[in-house]
């Protein structure tokens, strides 16, 4: 009896940690977003925005990023997993995995989760409508608008939602740290690239950043409260499956 009233307040315990956190995270997040918000309404061009692209710029040729030949390729193909095919397509693969192994909530769940993000991430863009930099040459065609970033924004709400999803289902701590490291470097690498190919002020970065991860950690408090009342799959269930008779 008094091992089940432990485990009963411990369990409690980690479950209010993980809404403060939550909580904590999604405030933040909104806080510099705001912030970032704000200034970009005023018409305000941030000084270390302006520093930070030109630092990533040849000294006598703004159209040469500093770097080996290879870097500026490299950054091309990172910038690409933020972009809407690649996020689109894993979305899809995921959901067709959830939807082969029998969790056809979890599936629904991760889709809407996903998709009604990429769907903020363009309202905020058609809100702020701020327009792309000018200050360096653009590496890759562009055609929308600039904050906050939509690769940023939408690659930290894709891989940090399947990220989390994937370490929940597992038992081993240094895989689920190893999972959630992975989403959170894809995360930051893809927003560099924006600002390294100069199609992106920082800003608009940390803005998708903030965005994109407390839209996350929004989804994964929704997800778990949803496994608890039984609405989606448990982490690591798989439907039951009849044998095959012989």
């Amino acid at each position: 009896m008094v091992p089940q009233i432990f485990a009963h307040i411990f369990t409690r315990h980690r479950i209010d940690s993980r809404i403060l956190m939550v909580f904590l995270v999604t405030a933040v997040g909104a806080l510099i977003f705001l912030r970032l918000g704000s200034e970009v309404r005023e018409g305000d061009n941030f000084a270390l925005d302006r520093l930070i692209l030109r630092a990533l710029r040849g000294a006598n040729n703004s159209a040469v990023p500093i770097g080996p030949a290879w870097l500026q390729g490299a950054m091309i193909d990172i910038t690409a997993l933020g972009g809407v095919t690649v996020l689109t397509l894993l979305t899809a693969l995921t959901a067709g995995y959830l939807l082969a192994s029998g969790k056809t909530k979890t599936a629904i769940f991760v889709t809407i989760a996903i998709t009604s993000g990429a769907i903020l991430s363009n309202i905020l863009k058609f809100g702020y409508a701020r327009p792309r930099p000018d200050l360096v040459a653009h590496l890759v065609d562009v055609h929308s608008l600039s904050f906050p970033s939509g690769h940023a924004m939408n690659s930290a709400i894709t891989y940090l939602t399947l990220g989390a999803l994937l370490s929940r289902a597992e038992g081993s701590r240094s895989m689920r740290i190893f999972l959630m490291g992975v989403a959170i470097l894809l995360t930051l690498t893809i927003g560099f690239s924006r600002v390294y190919l100069g199609v992106h002020w920082p800003s608009d970065v940390v803005a998708g950043w903030c965005v994109g991860a407390s839209w996350a950690a929004l989804c994964s408090l929704v997800a778990r409260s949803l496994q608890r009342g039984h609405k989606i799959d448990e982490p690591g269930s798989i439907s039951a499956v009849p044998p095959n008779q012989t």
